[in-house]
């Protein structure tokens, strides 16, 4: 057995499987362990730093250590091979490493800059498809238009917390992105309803859209989407407070395939909405309506009763939502896929209306 897994390169294990058995079993390894099996002998760094299995990294755990060179060096290694890195939080690096990188990597598929905060544009990278440059702060319009010009694939696009994106930007990715399918805009303070509208023309396959924190959106938005995007499944407008049953109502009536909808502190919207939602959107599994002061026991019945909810239904949170009492749990009794409920700050429910909608 020493003599089998001694690691040397006459070691048994070495004779007997062939490379492409070797490259197999080391092709389930993290970057860690690849490393260390790169330091066991001559032939195993080969193997262990051999480009096929290097094509999906991820390093968040190394953080801050990350220098542009690491991601040079990654980029030659790897070249064709590798099709998602995430460089989550690594703050030293910067583009002239991203443009190194985009030149050798050209299958890369997924590329997560989250929080690289010296990064502005990802240019050239023709095959991404999913790109996250969340909480980069320097990426503005110039970089987006390297994104548009480089990565003309893409389908998923995270800016939340840009906070340099503006309408512009919006327009370029309408204009361009007519595969999009997911986009996150959450904390962006400068966008408006015509930044919205260019993206709901320009992307009609448009599946997902964040927008929570984007104070300037008004009912203009879910009107353009609802005309536009009706695959929309997963839609979060969490603290956006000019919203109001009109633009909800528009967009349950043409949405048809919602399956979460974040509304929290959208303080304008009633049990009006809420109904609209029980006939119209029967995939809805997720529902947010926490701080939505004037929601009632109606309205949680009319959504209960709708066959849907009643089977479908299995997350919903109603925290400080004042008006609601006992009764709006008697009616989610009927909602039998129910897993998760959320009532803090509900005054008017007590714990006996609790105990009964557990049993």
């Amino acid at each position: 057995m020493r003599k089998m897994f001694s690691g040397g390169d006459d070691s048994l294990i070495n004779r007997k499987l062939p490379k492409e058995l070797l490259l197999r079993i080391l092709s389930f390894l993290d970057v860690i362990t690849l490393c260390r099996c790169a330091q066991v002998s001559k032939s195993w760094n080969v193997l262990a730093l051999d480009g096929s299995n290097w094509q999906r990294i991820d390093l968040f755990d190394f953080q801050r250590d990350i220098e542009g060179r690491v991601v040079e060096n990654i980029s030659k290694r790897c070249g064709g091979f590798l099709r998602s890195l995430g460089l989550r939080g690594c703050i030293s690096v910067e583009d002239a490493a991203l443009q190194i990188f985009a030149q050798n990597c050209q299958n890369i598929e997924i590329l997560d800059l989250n929080g690289c905060i010296k990064i502005t544009d990802a240019e050239g990278c023709a095959a991404l498809e999913h790109l996250s440059v969340a909480w980069c702060h320097q990426v503005s319009e110039p970089g987006v238009m390297a994104i548009v010009r480089g990565c003309a694939n893409i389908k998923g696009l995270l800016l939340k917390g840009c906070t340099r994106v503006n309408d512009l930007c919006l327009e370029h990715i309408g204009e361009h992105y007519t595969e999009l399918t997911t986009l996150s805009l959450q904390k962006i303070m400068q966008i408006s309803d015509e930044g919205v509208t260019a993206v709901s023309h320009g992307c009609p396959k448009l599946q997902s859209l964040c927008l929570s924190d984007c104070p300037n959106i008004t009912d203009a938005s879910l009107l353009s989407l609802a005309n536009n995007c009706p695959r929309l499944r997963i839609l979060e407008v969490a603290r956006c407070s000019q919203l109001s049953d009109v633009g909800f109502q528009a967009l349950a009536n043409n949405c048809h395939e919602l399956e979460k909808m974040d509304l929290e502190d959208c303080s304008l919207i009633t049990d009006a909405t809420v109904m609209q939602l029980s006939i119209h959107t029967p995939k809805l599994q997720v529902l947010i309506l926490s701080h939505c002061e004037l929601v009632t026991d109606e309205g949680i019945r009319s959504l209960a009763m709708g066959t849907g909810a009643q089977e479908g239904l299995a997350v919903l949170e109603l925290d400080n939502c004042p008006l609601l009492t006992d009764m709006a749990l008697e009616h989610l009794r009927h909602c039998s896929g129910l897993r998760r409920i959320e009532l803090y700050d509900c005054q008017q429910v007590t714990r006996a209306g609790i105990k009964r909608l557990r049993v």
